[in-house]
């Protein structure tokens, strides 16, 4: 039985004793559709949460489990005092979807108490938002607690009839990170699943369970042990240990977005919302923008990395580029290949790359030099191949390096196996971990700390996935963290068609991808061959809307795009900062339709795309400013376009269009539609 305590009851329970009542404590969101409940009234403290009346998480467990230390959340734990706040206000993003942010929450803080001895207590804080929730828990400073070795997470997700729902999801602790196919299936089949994690009840109600705010601490996967109960399985150290940290301490927020339908989850700042504040200072040297790049070449075979007839990274080269960059308005040129390490099996010889000492066909001050008459930077890169011992030994000189250039942006890499990324520990010897444990945690943020200190942003591939942390850093602007384009060059096989009607809904919650769209040579080895992108070509420019990242791409060979320069127009014009973005209509998996309209301007662009279905959609433009008329610019799939046979028929159309009108277009197989409003 649950009981409701007034103060003057609550106090003198706390006073005789702090384990005399068990009690339930519940905080709702601001809107009051979810309900978060905590009790100690079972065996152990559990949690359960509810939307509009329905259960949603079915009572779930929390704690850790602790090496040579009684286990946090047993069974002999109670609720001793809570706390309550709330919060509404505003605050600006330097970039991103939207220029204005809204915390708008309710708080509770729960204080649990172990009732023999040791004495030891921990506190969970949950913050409930009206697109979702969030919980951490904070572990103060307390006798015979003064550092700790978490064994595992004892937190649960118990979701309702999972044989009813439906799983979208990669799967965990593998080899290739998260750079899997996303399966669609019965919760019930699902294994280990990295997270963002989305799936459907059976209700309809879409639920996405992810992290925020992941600092000094194991990333979370997810692991179902019993139907529908998924456990909080922190990816460990070598020796097995989670996570190393001293007491005081604060776990990541597990985060839980809920949304009615699969495009309530795309118009959510919850993530953002349950990190920290921008600890930088003035970003104003953060610029988001387009870039080209001596990139795709390689992965087509046309170039390479290593030196050598056909190197990529050449002066020359990267001059030629720039030349292409300035003639279209873009930042930068990124340059893969350049310094000395990528000859021979550059995958498997992180430990000799020298991030300071170019090829000799590669000249960094002519490139740069030449870069500054033209107002385009080189954009820099560094590839590890796991080795990051030998990265953070030579980092602080190749970011000075990049500095006296003027080079203000790098791409970062850690190509290899994942539980291959290569440290050497304090006895000399070679350790093994995983992109996402606690040692590379770290190492991926000092990496953008460092880089911080000389104003260089970072777009982190091999990356551990996204947590919120752009907003306390600004300059970590971009990552990877999924199947990318390259895999339609050489993926055997290649994304399917269904991939970027997925990514939105699961990957994309978390944060901006670099995916590099824009290929518009999209039948490279011909219509028949197994590799190829499978898409129309008005796919891959509504991409340039659907996938966010504030430093975009424009990914094929600047030949490609001089053969067609009505399309390439687009990306020309497409900005990549955000005044505002809504996503207006989608199925996971299926289709997607989202507007955005570009930072301190009026106009408003457009991107829909389908999976392997053609669809017909009708798009009403009640989200442009009343009272001014536009002139939409079509870019549509053509009449007769399929991405098998028929990838590149595309209409380019223009109408002059208001608020309060309808636009209705065919989306052919993985086809696409990319418009934008220009106000007039």
């Amino acid at each position: 039985m649950n009981f409701r305590k007034s103060l003057f009851v609550f106090a003198i329970g706390l006073f005789l004793s702090p384990l005399g009542l068990a009690e339930e404590l519940s905080v709702t969101s601001p809107d009051g559709d979810i309900v978060f409940k905590i009790s100690d009234e079972g065996k152990r403290p559990q949690y359960r949460v509810f939307y509009r009346g329905e259960q949603v998480l079915d009572p779930s467990n929390i704690g850790f489990t602790m090496r040579k230390l009684p286990d946090l959340g047993d069974e002999s734990f109670k609720l001793v005092s809570h706390k309550r706040g709330q919060n509404d206000s505003q605050w600006e993003q330097p970039w991103g979807e939207r220029k204005i942010v809204r915390d708008h929450h309710k708080e509770l803080l729960v204080n649990f108490e172990r009732g023999h001895k040791p004495k030891h207590k921990f506190s969970l804080r949950i913050r409930v938002f009206n697109d979702g929730l969030g919980f951490r828990y904070e572990v103060p400073k307390q006798r015979g607690m003064k550092s700790v070795e978490i064994v595992s997470e004892n937190t649960e997700f118990v979701f309702p009839k999972p044989k009813e729902s439906t799983a979208w999801w990669i799967p965990s602790r593998g080899w290739n990170r998260y750079e899997y196919d996303y399966n669609t299936t019965a919760l019930t089949e699902v294994v280990r699943a990295h997270t963002p994690m989305t799936l459907k009840l059976s209700s309809g109600v879409h639920i996405s369970v992810h992290e925020a705010a992941l600092v000094d601490f194991a990333g979370m996967t997810l692991d179902q042990r019993r139907p529908g109960t998924f456990n909080a399985d922190l990816t460990p150290w070598s020796d097995g240990v989670a996570v190393k940290t001293k007491v005081a301490f604060k776990s990541p927020w597990r985060t839980l977005q809920i949304a009615d339908n699969a495009v309530g989850l795309l118009n959510s700042d919850l993530i953002l919302n349950l990190n920290e504040p921008n600890k930088l200072g003035d970003v104003s040297w953060v610029k988001p923008g387009k870039y080209v790049g001596i990139w795709w070449g390689m992965h087509l075979k046309a170039n390479t990395w290593g030196s050598g007839d056909i190197h990529g990274a050449t002066t020359s080269e990267t001059m030629r580029y720039m030349d292409f960059a300035a003639k279209h308005g873009f930042v930068g040129v990124l340059v893969e290949g350049w310094n000395i390490g990528w000859d021979g099996d550059w995958y498997s010889n992180g430990d000799i790359f020298d991030f300071t000492k170019s090829f000799p066909d590669f000249d960094l001050e002519k490139v740069t030099t030449y870069g500054k008459t033209k107002n385009v930077e080189l954009i820099g890169h560094h590839e590890t191949s796991g080795s990051v011992t030998n990265y953070r030994k030579q980092m602080g000189d190749a970011f000075d390096l990049y500095q006296k250039h003027g080079v203000t942006r790098v791409k970062t890499g850690y190509v290899t196996d994942g539980g291959r990324i290569k440290r050497i520990d304090d006895d000399g010897i070679a350790r093994y971990e995983w992109h996402d444990g606690q040692f590379m945690v770290n190492e991926y943020l000092h990496s953008v700390t460092e880089a911080a200190k000389r104003k260089i942003s970072v777009n982190t591939h091999e990356p551990v996935k996204d947590t919120g942390l752009r907003r306390t850093y600004p300059n970590w602007v971009s990552r990877e963290g999924a199947r990318g384009q390259e895999y339609n060059a050489w993926g055997s096989p290649p994304n399917p068609p269904e991939h970027t009607a997925i990514l939105p809904f699961t990957r994309m919650l978390s944060g901006p991808m670099d995916f590099t769209p824009g290929i518009f040579d999209l039948s490279f080895d011909g219509l028949d061959a197994e590799n190829r992108v499978k898409t129309t070509l008005a796919k891959q420019l509504a991409l340039y809307v659907v996938i966010y990242t504030p430093l975009q791409m424009a990914a094929d060979l600047p030949k490609n795009y001089d053969k067609n320069p009505e399309a390439f127009q687009f990306i020309v014009d497409v900005p990549v900062d955000w005044e505002e973005s809504i996503a207006l209509a989608g199925e996971v998996g299926d289709y997607i339709v989202i507007a955005r309209q570009e930072r301190d301007a009026k106009d408003w662009y457009l991107g829909a795309l389908t999976d392997e279905n053609a669809r017909n959609i009708s798009v009403d433009l009640d989200f442009l400013t009343k009272g001014q008329k536009y002139r939409a610019e079509i870019y549509r799939d053509g009449l007769g376009a399929n991405w098998k046979t028929a990838p590149y028929k595309l209409t380019v159309e223009s109408r002059v269009v208001r608020k309060g009108d309808t636009l209705k277009f065919s989306l052919a197989t993985s086809g696409g539609v990319a418009v934008r409003f220009e106000a007039l």
